[in-house]
């Protein structure tokens, strides 16, 4: 007799602004394309974020790694308040998660679907992935502020790049190049900075002896960033280290609509340890609790998220019913340039699923 499968095990941590808006609609998708295969999601909410920081001086709790290697998955909504520093909330639970759980790799993937506008023409076809290095860099936190207040004052803020995080994040790049077209463009800047950049050209370029199927270049940032404008369709995936990686796919989410449209992952490949799944467009406080936010990004993650978990049936199904769903200009929400509501473009997906 057939077991049954285990249920998702899902940790869903809203955040703040417009992040309960969009969680909220892409867990009723993602529960409804895992029960379709006959699973299960099963979730716990936990209230990490700017009012929990508020009230009790921190994010999340100490403990809050150890919670979350207790799921399969984490699904991230926002970050981010008005009353609150971003850097208190930014390194105080994104950040500090994905360095706590070594979440050594961000993915982007960028989608341009059918019918849906964008600000830069000729997008038909772009279909890319960005690749991010996601623990060091320039975001590992070394450096200090010195002189303070003395007119005179002195921030210091440290690169790091080190020999085995670039190593595994390059072998996760070939190996999704692998499974697409065996393109991999690296960008660096190492005709001008000395030692950490030129590290990575020299690492990487090792690294891609093990993948001869893969054919590797080396494009400086400023030429790929007006080379992902001007010609997006030569791209198919790109590995960079934590900062570019940031500034680029941001960049690239243009060509897929904007930022509404962009999904990622936080993860550990070939780990034992849960990804956090989210859309990247922030907290929007501006249009917070309207109805006005675009869910696809949230859901886009959560068919990552299924994907990596081995649901690939559901994740298939969920992109397939976006796609559905985003044809038809009565579906796009404000920053598509339509009037839909966040509620009625997940009810658009919903409908559009075969379940």
């Amino acid at each position: 007799m057939t077991q049954p499968a285990a249920p998702v095990r899902l940790a869903v941590i809203p955040g703040d602004g417009v992040g309960p808006e969009v969680v909220a609609a892409a867990v009723l998708v993602m529960r409804a394309a895992v029960a379709a295969e006959g699973g299960e999601l099963k979730t716990t909410e936990l209230d990490w974020g700017g009012e929990r920081f508020l009230r009790e001086g921190a994010a999340m709790p100490a403990d809050a790694a150890a919670v979350v290697k207790t799921h399969d998955a984490v699904l991230f909504g926002a970050v981010g308040r008005p009353d609150v520093p971003d850097h208190e909330l930014v390194w105080g639970l994104i950040i500090g998660l994905r360095q706590q759980l070594d979440l050594a790799v961000n993915v982007r993937p960028v989608h341009a679907f059918p019918g849906v506008p964008t600000k830069v023409r000729d997008t038909d076809g772009v279909d890319l992935v960005i690749v991010r290095e996601n623990t060091e860099g320039e975001y590992v936190g070394a450096g200090g502020l010195a002189h303070a207040g003395t007119g005179h004052d002195l921030g210091i803020e440290v690169a790091v790049h080190s020999r085995r995080v670039i190593e595994r994040a390059a072998h996760h790049a070939f190996a999704l190049a692998e499974q697409r077209s065996g393109r991999l463009s690296l960008v660096t800047k190492s005709n001008a900075m000395r030692f950490g950049y030129p590290l990575w050209d020299r690492v990487v370029t090792e690294v891609a002896e093990q993948y001869p199927a893969v054919e590797l270049e080396i494009v400086l940032v400023d030429a790929m960033a007006a080379r992902m404008i001007q010609s997006p369709r030569s791209l198919d995936v790109l590995l960079a280290g934590n900062l570019f990686g940031d500034i680029l796919s941001d960049l690239a989410a243009v060509l897929a609509g904007g930022m509404g449209m962009a999904p990622s992952a936080n993860i550990h490949p070939g780990g034992q340890v849960p990804g956090i799944y989210e859309p990247v467009h922030g907290s929007a406080p501006d249009i917070a609790g309207r109805g006005l936010a675009n869910p696809v990004a949230c859901i886009l993650s959560g068919a990552l998220l299924l994907d990596d978990l081995g649901h690939t049936n559901a994740a298939h199904g969920i992109r397939e019913a976006v796609a559905a769903a985003l044809l038809d200009p009565v579906n796009h929400t404000p920053d598509l340039g339509g009037d839909a509501t966040t509620a009625d473009l997940a009810s658009a997906v919903l409908n559009r699923m075969e379940i």
